[in-house]
């Protein structure tokens, strides 16, 4: 089983705002197969002692990277930590305290050394989480499912959720001459399932009110159309078809995959499309330097970036001008992951991608409130 603790959009928009001399972000791949977590521990060790080291060679003082590493030893020797993980681990560091994440994302390693937290890789873990509900409808049986990467599907309990069409509409069935049930038909039918609709709508809507996943609804016509006129929820607009009655959770987290992924890719299209039509009205940049400037006075209304590069240097808090770095140090960090962040705090839609999925192949892709 894998064990995860994903941060919120605003948690991460909040990591961003702390500050210490010695901020240390660690990722790392990991595994949910506890007899093979040693080689985990190992790297581990490995990117933790060059952590150490840049700090040694910046001449932070010796009490704070004894403080440090004695939060990692005590990491590195909590075996019930490392018998629950999942695909990649997250570790934020400073001298006062130690915050670790499990992610269904692979990431690839990697170690960060500034004054605040390397977050894109968790902003990566956030914008394309596969987590959804699936809610499996038919007459006969109403589910609320709920999927995770890599985690057992499981039916979710949903206070006042009909069990099924009669028992929200208080009908019962009428017995035909062979004494079995007969339901109504025509105008009295579409009006019986739109009042079983409403029911499931009334029980959902607290319970995904702020709730950031999507809904998937796996049904038949007409109740897949009805729930669709009806709802006022965030349902994705490809269904499960066919009957969920005899599926399982697992068999419709299974059938739900690819609406997710279709899902998200047409986040990505239709970020490339309103990019296109955004340069013609000069709105667009692939530019750091402008997007930091249009970052830090919240002038980015939408921002792809590249999850895996590293672009070393440092933005000015106020101008938002941007100084280039060789290499990373102690002083710098990452300019790409900090535009990121600051723009999220400013309301920006923010994704992290992989580079092909930016338009023109750059380090990131901004779409801009006002011409530039």
């Amino acid at each position: 089983m894998y064990y995860l603790d994903m941060p919120s959009v605003e948690e991460v928009g909040n990591l961003n705002l702390l500050r210490s001399d010695a901020s240390i972000s660690i990722y790392l791949a990991t595994t949910p197969i506890s007899r093979e977590t040693e080689q985990t521990r190992v790297t581990l060790n490995n990117l933790i002692k060059k952590a150490i080291k840049q700090l040694e060679v910046a001449g932070i003082e010796k009490r704070r990277i004894q403080q440090l590493q004695q939060q990692f030893d005590g990491l590195l020797a909590d075996k019930g930590f490392w018998d629950y993980q999942a695909n990649s681990l997250a570790i934020l560091a400073t001298p006062e305290s130690l915050r670790t994440y499990r992610l269904a994302n692979k990431l690839q390693s990697i170690v960060e050394v500034s004054d605040r937290f390397h977050l894109k890789p968790l902003l990566r873990a956030v914008t394309f989480s596969h987590t959804a509900y699936i809610l499996a409808l038919s007459e006969n049986a109403v589910r609320l499912i709920q999927v995770s990467p890599d985690l057992p599907a499981k039916e979710v309990v949903v206070p006042n959720l009909p069990d099924n069409a009669a028992d929200a509409t208080n009908h019962v069935a009428d017995k035909d001459s062979s004494g079995k049930d007969h339901k109504p038909s025509g105008q009295a039918h579409h009006a019986y399932l739109a009042n079983y609709v409403r029911k499931i709508n009334a029980a959902l809507r607290p319970f995904t009110l702020h709730s950031h996943h999507p809904l998937v609804l796996a049904a038949t016509q007409p109740l897949d159309g009805i729930f669709r006129s009806l709802t006022r929820l965030q349902v994705l607009p490809s269904s499960i078809v066919g009957n969920p009655d005899h599926l399982s959770p697992a068999e419709l987290a299974t059938a739900a995959r690819p609406v997710l992924d279709a899902h998200y890719q047409s986040l990505i299209d239709d970020f490339q499309r309103l990019f296109t039509e955004r340069t013609g009205q000069k709105r667009t940049t692939n530019d750091i330097s402008d997007a930091a400037r249009l970052a830090t006075f919240g002038g980015i209304e939408r921002l792809l970036v590249d999850i895996d590069g590293v672009v070393q240097g440092y933005i000015d808090e106020e101008t938002g001008a941007v100084s280039f770095a060789g290499e990373g140090d102690t002083i710098n960090y990452g300019v790409v992951d900090e535009i990121s962040c600051r723009a999220l705090r400013t309301g920006a839609k923010v994704m992290a991608v992989r580079k092909a999925d930016i338009p023109g192949g750059h380090d990131l892709a901004a779409i801009a409130r006002y011409p530039i």
